[in-house]
């Protein structure tokens, strides 16, 4: 994964963020917990849930089905966090697109129209992995990282996770 230092330049999705104020409403969102993570990585996700943002990108923090300290969710469905992931497998493939927001590494994956279109952010270089999924209609801008780098910055320690 290529995670050299970037400056956040997505003004495509800077814009989108701009307008994205309208919540898709306040629904539990249904977010499937990853398979149980060691239990120091479970601890890690625990306190990130804790001082995870209200709101991201101007939407309002949902409850989750199941509830679980290993994932959050923002205007409903519209941004999913799950933390405690596997590695992804790419995250071992030079090629892939990464960049730094608030001290805090993120791979970059394009979902496919299949997939719904929109992102998946993965973290690099902590001790715990955590992806965040968004949808397209919010997947605009990068910008969204921001309060969830400073979150995570703040919770999980930098380090290569070893699961």
């Amino acid at each position: 994964m290529s995670l050299h230092r970037r400056p956040l330049r997505l003004p495509a999705l800077l814009a989108a963020l701009a307008l994205a104020g309208c919540a898709p409403g306040d629904a539990a969102a249904r977010v499937e917990p990853p398979p149980a993570p060691p239990a120091e990585v479970a601890k890690l996700c625990a306190a990130l849930h804790d001082e995870l943002p209200d709101q991201v990108a101007g939407l309002a923090r949902s409850a989750t089905e199941p509830r679980s300290d290993l994932t959050a969710a923002w205007g409903g469905s519209a941004i999913v966090l799950r933390c405690g992931i596997p590695k992804p497998p790419k995250m071992s493939d030079p090629q892939q697109d990464g960049i730094h927001v608030n001290g805090v590494a993120w791979l970059l994956e394009p979902l496919d129209d299949e997939a719904g279109g929109g992102f998946r952010f993965t973290t690099g270089m902590r001790l715990a992995y955590t992806e965040v999924v968004v949808d397209k209609a919010h997947a605009k801008d990068a910008g969204m990282l921001v309060g969830l780098s400073a979150a995570i910055a703040g919770t999980i320690p930098e380090g290569i996770a070893g699961y």
